[in-house]
């Protein structure tokens, strides 16, 4: 309020207006007469800037209080102040609200705001795309009601969120949530909700390695202690012939085992390369050369045509990791191939990119198989025992070295007719020959 605006000013603004109509009144002899209009002069004064004050908060669309003198030009100014003051708090709230729904919408989670009766108040984007709600206008509708997921509903009823619980997402099944609630205010709770379908599906392949690995080694190792507890009664009492078939036995079981454990190496040194790959250039056509004589001993007892065809182009990469790709598709060509088919494998420039490929005429690899292939320990054979059946490792070393030089694996397989490994190396991996 201005200073000078206090009861001495209002009583020396009355008087200053009432002792003019007095002494007039008693110059004319009508003292009270005229007394009595004046006071309802400014009565009238009064009501009349009432009704502007009255009509300018009501009707008017401006700020800025229309003009008037005396007393009501003080009360017009303060209204005018308190609305501007009000007027910059509002802007400052919504300021902070609207950096804390940025913030919330910069989180990695999916945040719903519910009252205590379950009625929904805010949520995030992310709450909108795991949940299925709609902001504003689910607004005040029961949580419960929106997500109707039976464990969720129990969760929500029991009232105890000391822990988290995991649900699928409403609307998108493939993605599993892990949901979490606790307090945020006298009568409000937070619901926080995060992606862990990824860390769900490595769990699982976590126990399925630990599992798979366990029982290969297993197998062997049943073999083996069958065959030592033969010999521990009395070796000399075995004959000759089961003598030679148990040491047989034994020398293909830990030869299995050793291929695992080295398989498992192979993996884990991929796993963890984190080196340029540009650092050094492979020659590929000497590499291939190399396990092209490889695969002419492998190949004694199959006796299957091989065809190389090597271009001149080298790469940038790793050589260990390259030799295991190649060397994989060749062996796995010539392994599971009936005996005198034929396998082609080729090195050769296809547009600005390189290919290399193995196609070969063996049974063929149905479809629901191909995108599986891949898998750490899948294999077409269940039959961990059966003679053509490997670790079910080889592949996954192929793709793990592939992906770590950033080019791209094919397979095309038709049953009954062959199948077709094709490596695509990216021209920026390309080392032409000098001229």
């Amino acid at each position: 309020m201005d200073r000078k605006y206090s009861i001495v000013f209002i009583l020396r603004g009355f008087l200053w207006y009432i002792l003019p109509l007095a002494a007039l009144g008693w110059l004319f002899g009508h003292f009270w007469q005229i007394l009595s209009l004046g006071l309802l002069g400014i009565l009238a004064w009064h009501y009349y800037f009432q009704y502007k004050l009255v009509d300018w908060l009501w009707h008017r669309r401006t700020l800025l209080p229309p003009s008037a003198p005396g007393s009501w030009s003080y009360i017009y100014d303060g209204i005018y102040r308190t609305q501007r003051r009000s007027q910059q708090r509002r802007r400052a709230l919504a300021r902070i609200l609207r950096r804390f729904r940025e913030a919330s919408e910069a989180i990695p989670d999916a945040a719903i705001v519910f009252r205590h009766d379950g009625g929904l108040i805010w949520c995030n984007k992310l709450g909108q795309f795991y949940f299925g709600l709609k902001w504003p206008g689910d607004t005040g509708i029961r949580l419960s009601n929106l997500i109707r997921h039976p464990e969720f509903l129990s969760y929500l009823q029991k009232g105890d969120f000391s822990e988290s619980m995991y649900l699928p997402s409403p609307v998108r099944e493939e993605i599993e949530l892990e949901v979490r609630i606790m307090p945020y205010s006298d009568d409000q709770y937070l619901l926080m909700a995060r992606d862990v379908t990824q860390v769900r599906q490595l769990e699982q392949m976590r126990k399925d390695f630990v599992a798979n690995v366990s029982h290969e080694l297993k197998t062997p190792l049943t073999v083996m202690q069958g065959y030592l507890e033969m010999m521990a009664d009395d070796v000399s009492a075995m004959p000759p012939a089961l003598l030679q078939k148990a040491v047989a036995d034994m020398n293909g079981q830990s030869t299995r085992m050793r291929n695992l454990v080295d398989q498992l190496l192979s993996l884990s040194r991929i796993d963890s390369a984190r080196g340029d790959i540009f650092e050094r250039v492979v020659a590929v056509p000497e590499l291939l050369k190399r396990l092209h004589h490889d695969a002419e001993r492998l190949n004694a007892d199959k006796q299957h045509q091989l065809n190389f065809e090597i271009a001149a182009e080298s790469m940038y990469g790793r050589e260990d990791e390259l030799r295991s790709v190649f060397s994989n598709l060749i062996t796995n060509a010539i392994h599971y191939t009936p005996a005198g088919g034929t396998i082609k494998v080729r090195w050769h420039k296809v547009g600005d990119h390189m290919e290399f490929s193995v196609a070969d005429t063996g049974p063929g690899i149905p479809a629901e198989h191909i995108p599986r292939l891949t898998e750490r320990f899948y294999r077409i054979d269940k039959d961990r025992n059966s003679s053509k059946g490997g670790s079910g490792l080889g592949l996954a070393i192929v793709k793990q070295a592939v992906d770590h030089h950033h080019c791209k694996l094919n397979i095309d397989s038709i049953v009954g007719k062959g199948t077709t490994f094709t490596v695509r190396v990216p021209e920026e991996l390309i080392v032409s020959p000098k001229a």
